[in-house]
């Protein structure tokens, strides 16, 4: 469902025929520097994925920079979308939805066209990234000043603050005006060199699936085949075909968390060669899992007695998730007690 909470349609979104060199993510426009917002600032919130509950973003920007796509893009991915939501009206909408049972991600667009109450945007969502079970996603578009008067011209809407059809001024006094929404934001998308079938991808791609694989809460574990394939494995991993330790009788008492044995096992190339195939395979699988609406994934890797070759992959494993952005924690199911 979309809802248009004033009627209101979105200047660029008759805009089919934008440039398309190379699309790309950044902070940055023609007339103002910024650092880049591929991640979430300092000020934002970060997710773990421990935290159940709303995932709320809230699309705001430049007219002109995409918005209209963007917002069709999230529909399109599943979730529920209001545009032009009254500031004022935001936190409780917040409630009714955390009520819903069928919904549990929302986009929402709040822009320029709320005119002076806009300015009460920062301090409602300061407010709501202290809410619990709320994960609140603040994602700011904007265009280059050529690219945006280009495109209203092309469809000849006027520009909400461009006084006396003054398109370029009225550019420059919405950057004013969104200073400190855009300071705030978690992502900040330059939409100068996308079209609109460039960036609906690429919103669907590197944010939409990107920040729901995230949420994706991920255990690593460990087994002995000898003791069963423990049942709440949603992928097995046989990883017996390494060099075993256990047959050296120094690194026979010791684990795979010990550093002789991970040293041992990593001399052999085939040890590094499966942890980067595997890497790049959970890379790939994630996000798509994650698309399915599935919430927890469990990896299991299994050796004979669960001591030495799958502790250590386990071990080896969940670094590479770590370092992908995911929250992976790990457990050994047969390693000996100490």
């Amino acid at each position: 469902m979309r809802i248009r909470a004033h009627g209101q349609q979105h200047p660029e979104e008759d805009v089919s025929n934008l440039e398309s060199p190379k699309p790309h993510l950044s902070g940055e426009s023609s007339s103002e520097p910024s650092r880049n917002h591929a991640d979430a600032n300092e000020s934002g919130h970060r997710w773990t994925g421990e935290e159940p509950g709303l995932h709320l973003v809230v699309i705001t920007g430049l007219s002109g920079s995409g918005k209209g796509s963007v917002v069709k893009a999230f529909e399109d991915s599943g979730f529920y979308c209001v545009d032009n939501m009254p500031v004022e009206l935001l936190p409780k909408f917040v409630e009714l939805v955390q009520q819903s049972i069928e919904i549990n991600r929302a986009a929402v667009v709040i822009d320029i066209r709320e005119g002076g109450r806009l300015g009460n945007l920062p301090a409602q969502l300061q407010d709501l990234r202290s809410w619990p079970s709320l994960r609140l996603t603040l994602l700011f578009l904007e265009a280059g000043d050529d690219v945006l008067m280009r495109r209203f011209s092309e469809t000849r809407r006027p520009h909400p603050l461009a006084a006396g059809g003054k398109v370029l001024e009225g550019i420059a006094a919405e950057r004013k005006a969104l200073e400190t929404i855009r300071a705030q934001a978690d992502l900040v998308v330059d939409t100068t060199k996308f079209n609109v079938h460039e960036l609906r991808s690429f919103i669907t791609e590197r944010v939409i699936r990107s920040e729901s694989a995230r949420a994706l809460r991920i255990g690593v574990n460990s087994f002995g085949f000898k003791n069963g394939v423990p049942v709440d494995s949603d992928l097995v991993f046989d990883v017996r075909f390494l060099p075993n330790p256990n047959y050296i009788p120094e690194y026979r008492p010791q684990t795979g968390k010990d550093a002789d044995v991970a040293n041992y096992i990593l001399s052999f190339p085939q040890s590094k060669e499966f942890i980067r195939r595997i890497a790049d395979l959970l890379k790939y699988l994630i996000p798509h899992y994650a698309e399915e609406g599935k919430s927890y994934l469990t990896i299991s890797f299994g050796c004979t007695g669960g001591q030495h070759r799958s502790v250590f992959i386990a071990e080896a494993v969940q670094k590479e998730l770590e370092e992908m952005g995911y929250a992976a924690s790990v457990t050994h199911r047969d390693i000996p007690r100490r």
